[in-house]
């Protein structure tokens, strides 16, 4: 544990009295307190420091400035994360109340269960990852001391995650060691397990990667992307018995360069788990002991120090992903049904106007959006608006479509992309429905960003977001899909209707339907 600045200060404060009680007994004994006992004394003090055997006296005297209330302040984080856990499980529970798809929902309750249960867990878990033949499993035998596992040169020996139980000296939790497949396996089998290994790295809470030497750009990154979980990281160099000791030297400095800005230099640790038989002549072969003795202090020292904090960040950070993935798939769900009440709407604005044909100004007006869009729109999200700030929202969106000449651009598109393959009879009001139906969308979708951003235009106004949305309609994808649809809703049955046969006519190509918005 760090001495702070303040416990410092005290701690030479307390050395000054030493030294006072020091120059006492001098002067006693001489019986006089005088300037030669205080050189003395103070000669005696910087010898010490000097010879930094001063130290020794930090060590015996670091129980007695020993911050309780340090332990104190650990102890209310660990709490305070905890109940910031529950608090996230509880607002988990209310998303998947609201989230319609029965099998997503009850996949998140099952996750989310599970999250409670890791609340009151009692040991530490530890994932291990490999790269290759790297001695993963060997180097949890040694651990373990007992033979589990199987062990193989060849890539690919573990074929599914094992689990074990290792319990070190000292430490009150256990440490449960889960053996993952190898990472970085070719063949679509290898990238299954990969995946799957990456699932239980999100749950742990300390990570293991065991490499046999200098790391290629791609392991590199999959370290990299590892270390990006927000979990501790420690890289394990196996079977230095292999290799002289210049040349580990030569690889831990390589990858200390490597890994620097994601692993700390006294994280990358040296083993040999499975060390290579040693022939004696006329002797049987000497089988030398593993060597992990590093590996085992450095995880008692995590562990000891920082395991209760490693639990409870853990915890927490599952709490969090836990909550942005119900987060995601609400989204998704509200999004989904925002854009079907926009697509309804939009149609129906659309059969209006071809009936009742419209001036310019007042179709301007109907592409501003029906207030009731607006107040279905809002009640998908959460939102209980009136019909007072429904209109005036519609409006709103109304006026930015006019005053930027959207609606002329839009019809304008429209116009052109129609009027080559229409009968003169229905080209007009065609053009006047469709415009407004596809200006609708726009609108639409203006106010899914809206309510997305808890009911804020952002920083850039809601003029920005209208012609963004006006923008991303245009693009071709979206453009081609909604003309294909028009002709599907409105203009076949229109045409139909006003003649027998069809003349021959171009359309969009056809494709898959879109309420991209």
């Amino acid at each position: 544990m760090k001495i702070y600045n303040s416990k410092k200060i005290i701690f030479y404060i307390f050395i000054v009295f030493i030294s006072l009680i020091l120059v006492g007994l001098v002067g006693a004994i001489i019986r006089l307190i005088n300037i030669p006992a205080i050189f003395i004394t103070v000669f005696i003090i910087g010898g010490l420091i000097y010879t930094k055997k001063i130290d020794r006296f930090k060590k015996i005297l670091k129980p007695i400035f020993k911050n309780k209330k340090e332990e104190k302040l650990l102890d209310l984080s660990l709490i305070s994360k905890k109940e910031a856990a529950g608090k996230s499980l509880k607002t988990i529970d209310q998303l998947i109340m609201l989230i319609n798809d029965k099998v997503k929902a009850k996949a998140l309750m099952d996750e989310k269960n599970r999250v409670s249960l890791e609340l009151d867990r009692g040991d530490i878990i530890l994932v291990v990852f490999g790269i290759g033949s790297s001695g993963k499993t060997s180097l949890i035998r040694a651990l373990l001391k007992r033979i589990v596992g199987k062990v193989s040169p060849e890539m690919g020996s573990t074929k599914a995650q094992e689990t074990y139980r290792l319990k070190l000296k000292g430490l009150k939790r256990g440490i449960k060691i889960i053996d993952t497949p190898g990472i970085l396996e070719a063949g679509e089998r290898g990238r299954e397990r990969e995946k799957n290994a990456l699932i239980e790295a999100r749950k742990s809470d300390l990570m293991l990667v065991v490499i046999e030497g200098d790391l290629r750009s791609t392991e590199t990154r999959t370290i990299r992307t590892l270390s990006k979980l927000g979990k501790r990281l420690l890289l394990v160099l196996n079977k230095i018995d292999l290799r002289g000791e210049n040349e580990e030297k030569r690889l831990i400095e390589i990858l200390n360069s490597r890994c620097c800005d994601f692993i700390e230099s006294k994280d990358i640790i040296c083993t040999s788990a499975s060390p290579q038989t040693i022939a004696i002549p006329g002797e049987k072969p000497y089988q030398p002991e593993p060597e992990v003795s590093s590996l085992i202090r450095r995880l008692a020292n995590i562990l000891h120090e920082e395991g209760e904090e490693l639990i409870a960040d853990n915890i927490l950070l599952q709490c969090s992903n836990l909550g942005k993935e119900g987060k995601r798939l609400l989204v998704k769900q509200r999004s989904q049904s925002a854009k079907k009440c926009i697509d309804k709407y939009g149609w129906l604005s659309s059969g209006v106007l071809i009936l009742t044909p419209l001036p310019v100004i007042d179709m301007i007006a109907a592409a501003a959006v029906n207030a009731q869009m607006v107040i279905e729109i809002a009640k998908i999200y959460g939102v209980e608006i009136t019909k007072e700030k429904a209109k005036n929202l519609a409006f709103s969106v109304g006026k930015i479509l006019a005053t930027m000449g959207l609606v002329k651009g839009g019809v304008s598109l429209i116009s052109s992309t129609l009027s080559l393959s229409l009968p003169t009879l229905v080209v007009s009001k065609v053009i006047q429905g469709v415009s407004v139906s596809w200006l609708t969308r726009v609108a639409g979708a203006s106010f899914i960003t809206y309510f997305q951003q808890d009911q804020n235009w952002g920083d850039g106004g809601i003029q920005e977001v209208v012609e963004y949305h006006y923008n991303l309609n245009k693009r071709d994808e979206y453009f081609k899909s909604f003309i294909r649809r028009a002709y599907e809703r409105v203009i076949d049955p229109l045409v139909e209707k006003k003649f027998k046969k069809l003349p021959p006519r171009s359309r969009p190509p056809r494709g898959e339907d879109s309420l991209d918005l």
